[in-house]
């Protein structure tokens, strides 16, 4: 080729190589939470989390112990993986019961008038007590009312006193997480953005500091009034703000005339928001979560038998179609959120780990691997460490910076004629 030819290729593709760059960093390599658990904005206290984690390891006794929990799943036959998997379980029900907390200012708070300033400051203040103690999960947050013209300004004011209040208390914990809901425009995420930099100036904090989750749980969200998919400029309009993308079961289903009966994350409409989701989010870094079940594992023996073999066969069908997260509404729910996770994971990782040796070494294995499933299959296993279902032992010799490499390799430059 010409160099002529050459360079003019390159001018030519110089603007949309800068912009996928920036539109399509990858992942960060963060640690994403296998759940978020929803609590009242008036109900949080600093032991919440171990409260949470005595009550489910409460409902397992109820009923005979985890045994009955992983028959009820049925995902694990081998006696030597269901004792490991059991172990696992109890284990972060006592050490790290919630990864992910939000304290809830939205639908889980109906509106209460003037009250709503003093829980808010309340809540920051428990959360910057819970910091000191040590007693915060991994990431904590508050969801606040959403932007339209009737919860607008409740919603920026919750939001600013919370923001504030922590900065009083002694600071933002490294896991702050805000929550957008009920999203209907690219306006309300670009309103967002202002909010969130104006906070920062007032305050005295880092440009980009603060980050927020979007709720998809309107069909508006999904579907523009000029028949363009929303999912995607939501995420760019958030001008790399936007950390998460979280689908709402019931408010999107209920939206769309579902009778209640049928609203489930496995609805065919669900499917639908939550493709057309991961495929806006695909290369940005942005986290997915599913929604939640309400058949809480409450009740007589069968019904909570029943209802964790419903919700550890709705975690791991996400888990299956790359949803890594989801929501979690009562204590008795994380058992068999870990459970199932946990099943997930160690299942699959001899397999994987297998065939990313063979990758590495340019051994010729069972499956011919190309660079793209490498990256998955690393991708995979470190997830599988950051939930606590795998350790190094199950690495079979391979590094957790060899597979950060592989997972998200370096953008190269291309050369210059």
């Amino acid at each position: 080729m010409s160099s002529t030819a050459a360079r003019a290729i390159e001018d030519l593709l110089a603007e949309p190589d800068a912009r996928a760059a920036r539109l399509y960093p990858g992942g960060s390599g963060a640690r994403q939470p296998v759940h978020t658990v929803y609590v009242p904005g008036d109900r949080y206290t600093p032991d919440l989390p171990a409260r949470w984690g005595r009550q489910a390891q409460e409902a397992l006794d109820a009923v005979g112990g985890i045994d009955v929990l992983l028959d009820a799943h049925g995902l694990v036959t081998d006696p030597g993986e269901r004792a490991l998997i059991a172990g696992l379980v109890l284990a972060k029900l006592e050490a790290e019961p919630i990864e992910d907390l939000r304290i809830d200012f939205e639908d889980g708070y109906p509106g209460r008038g003037d009250v709503e300033d003093g829980h808010v400051r309340a809540a920051a203040r428990a959360v910057a007590d819970a910091g000191t103690a040590g007693l915060l999960p991994p990431f904590v947050g508050i969801r606040f009312k959403c932007l339209e013209p009737a919860t607008r300004a409740r919603g920026l004011r919750t939001l600013a006193l919370f923001v504030g209040e922590l900065l009083a208390s002694g600071g933002l914990p490294d896991g702050l997480v805000l929550t957008l809901p009920k999203v209907t425009t690219v306006a309300q995420v670009r309103a967002m953005v202002l909010a969130c930099a104006d906070l920062e100036a007032r305050l005295g904090l880092a440009t980009g500091r603060l980050r927020f989750e979007i709720q998809v749980e309107t069909p508006q969200a999904i579907l523009g009034d000029d028949g363009t998919a929303l999912i995607a400029p939501m995420l760019h309009a958030g001008q790399g703000r936007v950390s998460g993308l979280h689908y709402g079961t019931y408010d999107y289903s209920a939206s769309l005339g579902i009778a209640a009966a049928d609203q489930s994350m496995e609805h065919p409409a669900a499917d639908h928001a939550k493709a057309v989701m991961q495929l806006a989010a695909a290369g940005t870094g942005v986290h997915l979560s599913d929604g939640s079940t309400n058949v809480l594992p409450v009740g007589e023996p069968d019904g909570v038998s029943a209802a964790w073999a419903l919700h550890g066969r709705l975690v791991t069908r996400s888990l299956h179609r790359g949803f890594y997260q989801g929501w979690d509404l009562h204590p008795a729910q994380l058992p068999s959120r870990f459970a199932a996770t946990y099943a997930y994971f160690r299942a699959s990782a001899p397999d994987a780990v297998t065939r990313l040796t063979d990758y590495l070494d340019a051994r010729e294995g069972a499956v011919m691997d190309e660079p793209a499933t490498a990256k998955a299959l690393a991708g995979f296993v470190l997830r599988g460490l950051d939930c606590g279902a795998l350790d190094t032992a199950d690495l079979g010799g391979l590094e957790r910076a060899g597979l950060d490499a592989l997972a998200r390799p370096a953008r190269t430059t291309p050369e210059q004629p």
